[in-house]
C-alpha cells in the first residue's frame, strides 16, 4: 500500500468504501494503523472513524500521543498496556486522552520487581486530569505515582477503578468521588495501594464501593444513601486509631467486611437489609486475644438474620501450643444459605463444622469450599495433632431437617474429607442434591474410588454429580459402574 505516485505502485484499498477501511484499520495495531492516515487524505478521513483504540506494549509508546492526535475524533473506547512506563511517559497522553474520551478507559501498566521496590523508586507522580465525558475509568498504574487536581467536575463518570497506585500527599480522593465532582459516580474500587490514608465520600449516586488492601490506612468516612455493595478487606490490619470508621449506608444488602472491627472504632451505622455478610477470617486454633477472631465475632452479633452467610475458617500449619477457639463464637445469624472457607492446611476439621452447623441448623443450602487450592498443602498431619483431640462431634447428634443441597469444592479425598462427609449423611436426611469438585491433583482412578465408596453410605435418593479438573476447566465425570 503506497501513495499514488510512490516507487512501490499503485493505491487500490483506497477505493474500497470507508466500512470496509474501518475494519482493515481495526484489525491493525494502532500505532502500524497510525502510518495508514498519511497515505491520502480518505485514510485520514477513515482513520477518525473509529472509535475505539488500542495500544498493546507499544514498542514506541512515546509515539501513543502523536497517534491520539492524528486520530482527532471523539474516542469511545480507549485501551492502554505498558511495560514499567515511567509516569513522564504516561503523562504525555493522559490529558489527551481526557479531552477526547466519552466513553471508557482501560490503562495497564506492568511492572517488574516488588510494590517495595516501585515505591521506593518513585520517579514524581501523574496528575489524573478531568474526564468531563469519560464513563469508566480503570488504571493499574503498576505502583506509578498518583496526584489529584483539586478542582474539576467527571460529569459522566460512573465507574472509577484504581489499582497499584502510590497515591501522593495531599490526597482528596473522597473530594474527587463525591457527588459535586462525581455526580453520576455508581461503583468504585480502590485496592493494593499506598498513601491513601483517608477517604471521606459523600455520594448520592454511588451503588458499590470495594476497598482493598490499602496500605497506611486509617480513616474511613462513608455518607452513600443509596449504596447497596460495601466491601472492605485488609485496610485497617495496622490502624488503631479509635475514629476508624463511621459509615452511613442504610441500603446496604451486600456486606464483605473481611477487615477488623472494633465496635467502639468502627461505626456501620444502620444496615436493616443486610442479605449476604462475610467477616474476618477466624482461626480455629491460635491465642486467646486474637484480635482477628474478636472481629468476626463482634461483627456477627450485630445481625440478626441475613439470608448468605460467608465463613472462612483458618487452621495454621503448626498448631503446637495453640488453644481451641470455636467456643468463642456462641451465636450466629439466622441464616438459609451458608458459605464455608476451609483452609484446613491438612488438620481435622470437622469438629470446628460442627460447631458452625449447630449454630445454623437451620439452612437449606452449605456450600464447603475447602482451601488452599495448591497441591503443595495437601500433606495431612501427624497422627498426634492437637486438631485429633476434638472428636466428640462424631458421636454428638445433629439434625440438619431443612438442608436440601450441599457443595464441595476441592476435595483431595483425604480421611478429615470422608470422616466429615460420612457425619453429614447421618446429619442431613432429606438432602436431595450433592455436587463435588475435585481437587486438580485427584486422578481419575481415586475420583472413581471415592464415589464408589460414597455409594456405601449415602441416600440413594440424593442425586449426585462430580467435578474433576483438567487444566483451568471443570468438567462433569461419571464414574462407570
Amino acid at each position: 500500500m503506497e501513495p499514488s505516485g510512490g516507487c512501490g505502485g499503485e493505491d487500490r484499498l483506497s477505493a474500497l468504501p470507508d466500512d470496509i477501511l474501518v475494519l482493515i484499520l481495526r484489525r491493525i495495531e494502532t500505532l502500524a494503523a497510525v502510518q495508514t492516515s498519511i497515505l491520502s487524505r480518505r485514510w485520514s478521513r477513515v482513520w477518525a472513524l473509529l472509535q475505539e483504540l488500542h495500544f498493546h506494549f507499544a514498542p514506541r509508546p512515546d509515539r501513543i500521543p502523536d497517534a491520539l492526535d492524528a486520530h482527532g475524533g471523539a474516542l469511545r473506547v480507549l485501551s492502554v498496556e505498558s511495560e514499567n512506563a515511567s509516569p513522564e511517559s504516561v503523562a504525555a497522553w493522559l490529558p489527551v486522552a481526557a479531552r477526547r474520551l466519552s466513553g471508557d478507559l482501560d490503562f495497564r501498566n506492568m511492572a517488574s520487581g516488588t510494590q517495595e521496590d516501585q515505591w521506593r523508586a518513585q520517579r514524581g507522580a501523574i496528575e489524573l486530569p478531568c474526564f468531563e465525558s469519560a464513563t469508566v475509568v480503570k488504571l493499574d498504574l503498576g505502583f506509578l505515582g498518583l496526584s489529584l487536581r483539586p478542582a474539576g467536575v467527571f460529569a459522566r463518570l460512573t465507574e472509577l477503578y484504581l489499582r497499584n497506585v502510590h497515591f501522593h500527599v495531599p490526597c482528596e480522593l473522597g473530594d474527587a468521588v463525591s457527588s459535586p465532582r462525581c455526580p453520576c459516580l455508581q461503583k468504585l474500587v480502590v485496592s493494593d495501594t499506598w498513601g491513601l490514608t483517608k477517604l471521606e465520600v459523600n455520594s448520592e449516586s454511588l451503588l458499590y464501593m470495594d476497598l482493598t488492601s490499602l496500605g497506611g490506612f486509617r480513616r474511613l468516612f462513608i455518607v452513600a444513601p443509596a449504596l447497596r455493595y460495601l466491601g472492605v478487606a485488609g485496610c485497617f490490619c495496622h490502624c488503631d486509631d479509635p475514629s476508624a470508621a463511621c459509615i452511613s449506608a442504610p441500603r446496604v444488602d451486600w456486606l464483605e467486611w473481611m477487615d477488623l472491627y472494633d465496635p467502639s472504632s468502627v461505626h456501620l451505622g444502620e444496615m436493616e437489609h443486610v442479605d449476604w455478610l462475610e467477616t474476618y477470617q477466624f482461626s480455629v486454633y491460635g491465642l486467646p486475644s486474637s484480635t482477628r477472631n474478636h472481629s468476626s465475632v463482634w461483627l456477627l452479633q450485630l445481625f440478626e438474620a441475613v439470608e448468605i452467610l460467608v465463613l472462612t475458617l483458618v487452621y495454621e500449619k503448626v498448631l503446637d501450643n495453640y488453644q481451641y477457639l470455636m467456643d468463642c463464637i456462641t451465636m450466629l445469624p439466622g441464616t438459609t444459605i451458608l458459605h464455608l472457607k476451609v483452609i484446613a492446611n491438612g488438620h481435622a476439621f470437622g469438629a470446628s463444622l460442627f460447631h458452625i452447623l449447630r449454630m445454623c441448623s437451620g439452612i437449606g443450602q452449605l456450600d464447603l469450599d475447602l482451601w488452599p487450592h495448591s497441591t503443595e498443602e495437601q500433606t495431612a498431619c501427624p497422627s498426634g495433632c492437637i486438631c485429633r483431640q476434638q472428636a466428640l462431634w462424631k458421636t454428638e447428634e445433629l439434625q440438619l431437617n431443612y438442608l436440601q443441597e450441599v457443595e464441595m469444592t476441592e476435595l483431595v479425598v483425604n480421611e478429615h474429607e470422608v470422616t466429615f462427609m460420612k457425619q453429614l449423611f447421618n446429619w442431613a436426611t432429606v438432602l436431595k442434591m450433592l455436587r463435588v469438585t475435585f481437587h486438580s491433583s485427584v486422578t481419575e482412578s481415586k475420583a472413581k474410588e471415592f464415589c464408589q465408596m460414597l455409594r456405601i453410605f449415602s441416600r440413594p435418593e440424593t442425586c449426585k454429580e462430580f467435578y474433576i479438573r483438567k487444566g483451568t476447566d471443570k468438567v462433569l465425570y461419571l464414574p462407570e459402574e
